[in-house]
């Protein structure tokens, strides 16, 4: 069995499915993200928690120092 992955937009998601069961391929859809995307998300949720944050503008001018 092969695997296929397709990123239909919501529009064209409807289509591949009716096309799918019209054709009686079997398939699964998964709503969820990657575990370690989970868990970068997890991360920095709890680092906004304890206050670990910074502007917008101390983001750049890091990021300027580091070229």
């Amino acid at each position: 069995m092969e695997t296929l992955h397709v990123y239909p937009s919501k529009a064209q998601e409807k289509a591949v499915i009716a096309f799918l069961e019209a054709q009686n391929i079997p398939f699964s859809k998964e709503d969820s993200l990657p575990l370690h995307v989970l868990a970068g998300i997890e991360r920095g949720l709890e680092d906004v928690k304890i206050g670990r944050t910074m502007t917008m503008e101390e983001f750049r001018r890091r990021r300027s120092l580091v070229k």
